[in-house]
């Protein structure tokens, strides 16, 4: 098909964000293009010497109910839909009086930004556009005349495109932006829809979508022959999405994915009690720890498994500082993700110039209720995300001991940890760290072993006499089926356990720990993660 230019001489504009508006109207009115306006942007455009029509000018009507009707009239939709060349549509316009208008540049009510700002419902309602969408719709599907315009960053493309091609649009760059217009509008529905099936407690509306901002355009997926792109949802919490890049190299599609696994894991330690470093990689953690210094977390996480920290992900709870940042430096390194970081620190790791830092301006908190969404064959598997804390669960000792209070602690820390590790799962702590880690086994005895043999290595790798499991404690993400695996981890040198319990065979693993002499706690919730 021909690249078929279409004359821009007449533009409807009606726009929120009033970003950039001035210089582009002006910029088209100095190409003789008329221009039609609603309310808001009519006024701003006046205040600027701009001469535009009001929309009202050309439906015969009034803005009404407080600016819900407004452009949903024919001889707004007339003049977006009608086809050039066909003689019904050529008609009509003139029975009419239906004028064709070339250039729709419409950006929606903020209803994002509403929510996020956490407006009541009226509030949230009245910032739903109706009029907008319909519009963008009516312009997009008539691509084949129509120029449409939904994000004030095109502007400058715009412009660009009317100065190349003497004041026309090509078809396929009408295409192109049709394509945009309705995925905006898609996004926009997909966030309203959502927003109100929490509203009404709908957990399994019958239709569900999800939308996003695309970030960058990645250099390949997960492996080199796979495309893949980085989309932002609408949040206003910290994230890996709204991650700001300090320096380095642009992360690729397992940098994004192990980075939000240490971001999240991370999260998990209030920063206001201990500092805490967690180790990714290849979204497991290799090594955990929290102390009193960022530095000193960091030794005891890098300490657990030394060999799998190699070109690892290194995520923070408090701001980074030039001595932690001294020590990270010292091994290859892919991410380092902090809420923040001196300018001290961002020095040292300039001179690192493929390691890239990022910014959260925070820490995400891990009792938030959001959905989550992964992908399978024809279609979508959709979930509340797992926000349960272990310092809000119901723990309940069921052996003959007890565990002492440093156990305990380190029993939290444990099962903190295994939330995020790759199921079956084993954690070994001991003194607020990581001692040994079994992630992604089909057998939780093999976790349990793996975890042990990767805890010796790691002595070994510290000039350390004896296993650092001797004197640890053990997690378990889910119930121990048989006793076997408790007795793999008491073999090992546990000596204290936390698992959710539920087996059809608790008292049999209960009598395995008793006559073990270890302490067990029920914490009653499973961290299942595949």
């Amino acid at each position: 098909m021909a690249d078929k230019l279409r004359s821009v001489s007449r533009a409807l504009i009606s726009v929120s964000d009033k970003t950039g508006l001035v210089e582009f109207a002006r910029a088209l009115a100095g190409r003789g293009v008329e221009i039609v306006s609603t309310g808001g942007t009519r006024k701003a455009l006046a205040g600027a010497g701009i001469a535009a029509k009001d929309v009202s000018d050309i439906t015969g009507f009034p803005e009404m109910m407080d600016g819900r009707v407004k452009t949903l009239h024919p001889n707004v939709h007339g003049g977006l839909l009608a086809v050039r060349e066909d003689p019904e549509h050529e008609a009509a316009i003139l029975a009419h009086g239906i004028a064709p208008i070339d250039l729709l540049v419409v950006n929606l009510y903020p209803f994002e930004a509403t929510i996020e700002a956490g407006a009541d419902f009226a509030q949230c309602i009245e910032n739903i556009d109706i009029g907008g969408p319909a519009m963008i719709r009516a312009a997009a599907k008539n691509f084949d005349s129509v120029t449409v315009v939904v994000d004030v960053e095109d502007y400058a493309a715009v412009l660009s495109e009317l100065a190349e091609n003497g004041g026309a649009t090509r078809l396929s760059f009408r295409r192109r932006l049709a394509q945009k217009a309705y995925a905006r509008t898609a996004a926009y529905d997909s966030i309203i829809s959502n927003w109100l099936a929490a509203e009404i407690g709908a957990a399994a509306p019958a239709y569900r979508s999800f939308a996003g901002r695309r970030i960058e355009t990645l250099r390949y997926g997960e492996n080199p022959h796979q495309s893949a792109a980085f989309y932002a949802m609408p949040a206003s919490a910290p994230s890996i999405a709204a991650a700001r890049q300090l320096q380095g190299k642009q992360l690729s599609y397992n940098n994004v994915g192990d980075t939000d696994a240490a971001l999240e894991l991370v999260s998990e330690f209030d920063p206001a009690r201990q500092a805490a470093v967690a180790i990714i990689k290849h979204a497991n953690p290799c090594g955990v720890a929290q102390a009193k210094t960022l530095a000193e977390a960091y030794r005891l996480a890098l300490r657990c498994d030394p060999v799998s920290a190699y070109g690892g992900i290194i995520a923070l709870n408090r701001r980074l500082d030039a001595e932690t940042a001294g020590e990270i430096v010292k091994i290859f390194t892919e991410v380092i993700v902090a809420p923040e970081a001196d300018e001290e620190a961002i020095g040292i790791i300039a001179a690192k110039q493929n390691l890239r830092l990022l910014v959260t301006g925070g820490l995400p908190d891990p009792r938030r209720a959001e959905l989550t969404f992964r992908s399978v064959s024809g279609g979508f598997l959709v979930q509340s995300r797992d926000n349960a804390v272990v310092d809000q669960m119901d723990l309940r000792v069921v052996t003959e001991r007890a565990p002492s209070d440093a156990e305990l602690d380190d029993l939290k820390f444990a099962f903190r940890v295994a939330k995020y590790v790759k199921s079956n799962a084993i954690v070994y702590a001991k003194g607020g760290a990581t001692v040994g880690i079994g992630a992604g086994q089909m057998s939780r005895v093999d976790a349990s072993r793996i975890a042990a043999l990767k805890a010796e290595a790691a002595a070994r790798a510290a000039g350390l006499s004896a296993s650092l499991v001797k004197g640890s404690v053990v997690a378990s993400d889910a119930f121990f089926p048989f006793a076997d695996g408790l007795i793999a981890a008491a073999e090992a040198g546990a000596t204290a356990v936390i698992q959710p319990g539920g087996s059809l065979r608790d008292d049999e693993v209960i009598k395995a720990a008793d006559d073990a002499g270890l302490a067990m706690v029920f914490t009653g919730v499973r961290h299942f993660r595949h």
